[in-house]
């Protein structure tokens, strides 16, 4: 449902493929971006940058990654959200496509019903990231 006071957050670079249809839903939504990539040395996601709104632990976030595999960028974006005063329970992940043990690693830091996702597969539909989500 549409309202007053909730917030985009896309982590970039697949999230903000979702960001056009969140404008098209909720034409005035403040958006903001996470940039987490995978440390080359220990593989641990870490976080790059990060601009929110300024009163984003006010609001309801819907937290936009299309693809989840692991669920470690998820996680690592929820701890930078807490740390600016977002609480989990009003933190939403859209995402497409997951694995089961990416939406299993979630389940600690989201709430159960926190989770929106089109389809739960083993194997993640890489075609659909290159050709949709851009991450060619």
């Amino acid at each position: 449902k549409s309202e007053n006071g909730n917030c985009g957050v896309s982590i970039m670079r697949s999230g903000e493929a979702m960001e056009q249809g969140l404008r098209d839903c909720c034409r005035s939504i403040r958006i903001g971006k996470i940039l987490i990539q995978s440390d080359e040395e220990t593989q641990r996601a870490k976080v790059y940058y990060a601009k929110f709104p300024p009163d984003i632990y006010r609001r309801k976030v819907l937290l936009m990654y299309p693809i989840l595999s692991t669920g470690n960028t998820v996680i690592e974006a929820v701890k930078v959200l807490v740390e600016h005063g977002v609480q989990p329970s009003v933190i939403i992940l859209l995402s497409l496509f997951s694995t089961p043990h990416g939406k299993l690693g979630l389940l600690p830091s989201l709430e159960r019903n926190s989770l929106l996702m089109t389809d739960v597969h083993p194997v993640l539909p890489t075609h659909s990231g290159q050709k949709y989500v851009r991450t060619d």
